[in-house]
């Protein structure tokens, strides 16, 4: 039956070639959306920057609730792969 069916699908092969490009391309994409190492690098250059004077404590406290946001997101995200298998 495998085989016959694969005959018989050949004609959609290109759609389903193009369906496996979409879903490695999302997945790529997701993996570089929630890498949380960029977030990290912010962080660590918003400490930097205030250190050296160039931001006010208003500044940074704002930047650094968002950048800490964001990590949160990205936690929630990959534990919510990790738990449903796609990780």
């Amino acid at each position: 039956m495998g085989l016959v069916f694969e005959v018989i699908a050949l004609p959609l092969a290109p759609v389903r070639g193009v369906g496996w490009v979409l879903d490695k391309l999302i997945e790529a994409a997701e993996q570089e959306a929630y890498d949380p190492a960029p977030v990290r690098a912010a962080l660590s250059d918003l400490e930097r920057a205030r250190n050296e004077g160039r931001v006010d404590e208003e500044q940074f406290a704002l930047r650094e609730q968002e950048l800490l946001e964001r990590l949160e997101e990205i936690r929630v995200y990959q534990l919510g792969r990790a738990q449903s298998g796609r990780l």
